[in-house]
């Protein structure tokens, strides 16, 4: 897929990040729609983590292909879940996809807030549904994140600055907010949309691993290379961000949306 890796679509830090996943934590609102038998693909799988998950759920007449465009995730889930039949895992870019088989469902989670070119990745997409098919989309509204109480200034800084850089480089950090208006100018109807935010709260046992993701974004030096930030200031933010994980921090809410809609 054209986007920018940064830390969390990275080999480095994805492979933990992904394997945790599951389809009933990371996933739930589709849950209701994944019936006995059915045909899914599964864009920007990561490991595949989620995808066999669903495969999982629809049962052995059901089959789900996943697809990514980094080969090590792809290795990865084909040896971690080599055993589950009717998942296969394929080496491929969305944009250069082909598929002679349609399918009943279409899902794609935490994956076009990389893209540069979301709306063709949608369109493309819609085309490997089954008439009646439904695509649906997980995704971000990076602007909209809420700590509490406020996070360290330093942080607050870099963070800007990587919602800046994401933004230059052709990335929407509204990507969930926009999703309904891209639905319908495809042609899809029936469109809804699910709240699936996710919240952490202190006490919650993956409290500090799931803030510290911003630590792990900012373990990247590739916003000072590109001179969004200092090493200062980097280094300053990931001190600070720590400090204030073990001392203040009560709770972090990223914006998560499901929307889906309907081929016609």
């Amino acid at each position: 897929m054209i986007m920018q890796k940064f830390v969390d679509r990275s080999e480095q830090a994805a492979d933990k990040i992904f394997d945790s996943r599951t389809v009933e934590k990371d996933y739930h609102t589709i849950l209701p729609i994944l019936q006995p038998g059915i045909s899914v693909l599964d864009v920007g799988c990561g490991t595949g983590a989620i995808s066999k998950g669903i495969a999982n759920l629809i049962g052995p007449k059901g089959k789900v292909v996943g697809i990514d465009n980094t080969l090590d995730f792809i290795e990865a889930g084909k040896r971690n879940y080599a055993e589950v039949s009717n998942l296969e895992l394929l080496h491929a870019d969305i944009f250069e996809f082909e598929s002679i088989e349609k399918f009943d469902l279409v899902v794609s989670a935490r994956t076009l807030q990389w893209l540069s070119k979301p709306n063709e990745a949608i369109a493309k997409m819609i085309g490997f549904l089954k008439t009646k098919g439904i695509l649906s989309v997980l995704d971000y509204i990076h602007e909209d994140i809420e700590w509490d109480p406020k996070i360290p200034e330093s942080m607050g800084s870099f963070y800007a600055s990587w919602l800046r850089w994401r933004s230059d480089n052709g990335m929407n950090n509204r990507m969930a907010e926009c999703l309904p208006m891209i639905f319908n100018e495809n042609g899809l109807r029936n469109i809804e949309v699910r709240e699936s935010n996710e919240t952490y709260l202190r006490g919650q046992a993956n409290f500090d691993d799931k803030l510290g993701i911003w630590v792990k974004v900012a373990s990247s030096k590739q916003l000072v290379e590109e001179q969004y930030v200092t090493e200062e200031l980097r280094q300053k933010a990931i001190l600070d961000y720590q400090n204030w994980i073990e001392k203040d921090a009560n709770v972090m809410q990223m914006v998560l949306k499901e929307v889906r809609g309907q081929k016609i």
